[in-house]
């Protein structure tokens, strides 16, 4: 493959997490972008201990060869008003084109239930039709507002929100308009869910801008099910790892990938204990099967 036109990044998730901040909470900023250097990354996305001046950032990232691609946004369309989402999504918006990104990843967090103690799979929100106008009307918008900088919104389907399926990816897709709205697609939430990833790939590849690689453990996966796990007990547990180290087969995505003409990141993003999952080894390891297995 070609590395001018797909770049890897990793995820700082791996080394302190934004959803279980306990988890990796000494690791401080410095270490986790000189690992994701010293693994053989370019690309990072921002996580809870990144600086917040854009000057300050740059030059940590700049002295390790990183850049940033993206940067999560919660997006509460179905339950507050579009202008208040409209605000917060300039000011981040804002923050990354300083950063130099070109991408804004999106998650409706309107009823989620990621970030709470309920079972992930029984308690997951349903957005009714009203709430399904208001998000995909109001992604639009927000997709204009990110064209005006040159940048693309792209949304992050995701565990325990009202888009964590295929049919509700399909809906998604098929009431935006893809001139404004793209897919960010991520292979360890989809399997999670007990989706097709890769017909979830094929039928959308035209729509997205930006990947998530991770993968699952199916012991641990097995158990959240039949335990009625929480998202964050599953992540406590292990549910996620690195592509490799799981049961997903990335060759296919891959090739998929490939085939396609895709342009952009590939973004290694596996949230783990790092006092179980050593994070520059981990980081280590994905490198090495992406290296191995798609030639870049």
């Amino acid at each position: 493959m070609d590395e001018r036109i797909i770049k890897l990044g990793i995820a700082p998730i791996g080394w302190t997490n934004d959803d279980l901040p306990e988890l990796g909470g000494e690791i401080p900023f410095e270490q986790c972008v000189s690992e994701m250097a010293l693994a053989g990354f370019t690309g990072s996305e921002v996580g809870n201990k990144y600086p917040k001046d854009p000057a300050v950032l740059n030059k940590a990232l700049e002295l390790r060869g990183l850049s940033i691609c993206n940067a999560w946004f919660s997006s509460f369309l179905t339950v507050e008003p579009y202008k208040d989402v409209e605000a917060e999504f300039i000011k981040h918006r804002d923050f990354l084109y300083a950063m130099g990104a070109g991408v804004i990843g999106a998650a409706e967090q309107g009823h989620s239930i990621q970030g709470q103690e309920k079972p992930i799979f029984d308690a997951k929100p349903v957005f009714s039709g009203g709430e399904w106008d208001r998000l995909c009307a109001g992604l639009n918008k927000l997709g204009k507002l990110a064209a005006e900088k040159g940048m693309k919104l792209m949304y992050h389907h995701h565990m325990g929100t009202g888009v964590q399926t295929a049919a509700e990816i399909d809906r998604l897709m098929e009431n935006t308009d893809p001139a404004l709205l793209g897919l960010l697609y991520d292979t360890g939430h989809l399997v999670f869910s007990g989706e097709d990833h890769l017909a979830v790939l094929d039928k959308w590849m035209k729509r997205i801008g930006h990947v998530h690689l991770k993968d699952i453990r199916p012991a641990i996966h097995k158990k959240v099910i039949e335990e009625k796990w929480s998202f964050l007990k599953a992540v406590r547990e292990g549910t996620f790892t690195v592509p490799g180290d799981g049961c997903i087969d990335f060759v296919p995505v891959f090739a998929a990938l490939k085939n396609s003409g895709y342009s952009g990141w590939w973004v290694v993003e596996a949230e783990q204990d790092p006092a179980r999952a050593d994070p520059l080894e981990y980081a280590i390891r994905a490198r090495r099967y992406i290296r191995e297995k798609a030639g870049l």
